[in-house]
């Protein structure tokens, strides 16, 4: 059964579609407020925390997944190289380093101008390709920040995104 049939035709919040999803996964969750939630989802590399928060001036949905990285000052010319090289692979959503608050940030906003509602479906979409994004350019974001591999040289060690089921 598709994710929007239990909603049927009720038009509800898109934090209270993400609240849904949330508790589905058995993922940690607070309801920061009505326009806010924040959650924990355990990946293979980390543990990221996704927040999602409305808009409605702007009727766009916005969330960032975020992972503790610190790398060392010398290397940050490399990390901004290699962001620029990933961010030109990501069709959908961003990284960003947050250096103050030593945060790895994949962002995405869903713009839903014209009175527009978000499924179950975008939302579910949004959440698992910022995991896969932050899952699969983890291991090449260590390697700039670690070792002295070119940014190019450190992105062949990206997972491919797999196709098919096992």
């Amino acid at each position: 059964m598709a994710l929007s049939e239990h909603y049927l035709s009720e038009e509800l919040h898109p934090i209270d579609i993400v609240e849904d999803i949330a508790a589905h996964n058995d993922w940690d969750f607070d309801r920061i407020g009505d326009d806010q939630i924040a959650m924990a989802v355990e990946g293979q590399w980390r543990t990221y925390s996704i927040t999602l928060a409305w808009s409605g001036r702007d009727e766009t949905l916005r969330m960032i997944c975020t992972f503790e990285m610190e790398p060392p000052h010398d290397r940050m010319a490399t990390l901004h190289e290699g962001l620029n090289l990933v961010n030109d692979q990501c069709w959908a959503g961003a990284f960003s380093y947050w250096a103050a608050q030593k945060l790895m940030v994949y962002k995405y906003g869903l713009v839903l101008a014209g009175g527009n509602t978000a499924s179950p479906e975008q939302i579910d979409t949004m959440i698992n390709a910022a995991v896969l994004s932050a899952e699969r350019y983890y291991p090449a974001f260590q390697l700039m920040s670690w070792t002295d591999k070119a940014p190019s040289d450190a992105l062949q060690i990206a997972m491919a995104e797999a196709y098919g089921r096992a």
